[in-house]
């Protein structure tokens, strides 16, 4: 008898709760709120950092799929996959119709407006690399969105936990 071992894959060196959020965009100052507890000890620019880009993402998710619908919710996922990275994304509800990309061709005007299609951008200068995947190569049942940031030497707290449960204990 032959038995086939399994690969080994490598597993997050430390990661957090998933966090589940209504889908509206008064939920940012919480997402932001919990993401600065999560990463307390951390580098507070690097805490920054993720923060802003986790709004962006939040509030995209909120604003372009069904999570900004009636019953819409973001899932928040957040883990250190080795020592110098951390990782964090969110999950859609989907509906959408399209897939995040930051905007190749654009007018003068559409630059100057105060807001709108920057957000991206700003999540593909600030952090290592983002990317994105249906969760259901078929149908449009939702997006995960997620970035990565480099964590320098001495940013992160001394030992993390190889478990961070960031919920109530129960």
């Amino acid at each position: 008898m032959t038995f086939l071992s399994m690969p080994k894959v490598p597993r997050p060196l430390v990661f957090w709760e998933h966090r589940v959020y209504p889908g509206t965009l008064d939920q940012l100052a919480r997402v932001r709120a919990e993401l600065a507890t999560d990463l307390a000890g951390f580098d507070e620019d690097l805490v920054e950092t993720v923060r802003l880009c986790a709004s962006e993402l939040f509030a995209n998710s909120v604003k372009y799929t069904d999570s900004g619908g009636r019953d819409g919710e973001v899932l928040r996922a957040l883990s250190m996959p080795d020592a110098r990275t951390l990782r964090f994304s969110v999950s859609d509800c989907g509906g959408g119709g399209g897939v995040p990309a930051v905007p190749e061709e654009r007018t003068e005007d559409e630059w100057s407006w105060p807001e709108g299609q920057r957000g991206l951008l700003l999540v593909e200068n600030l952090s290592r690399r983002w990317g994105h995947f249906r969760l259901e190569p078929w149908a449009d049942l939702g997006t995960h969105v997620w970035a990565v940031f480099d964590v320098e030497a001495g940013a992160a707290p001394p030992d993390p936990r190889p478990h961070v449960f960031t919920g109530a204990a129960g």
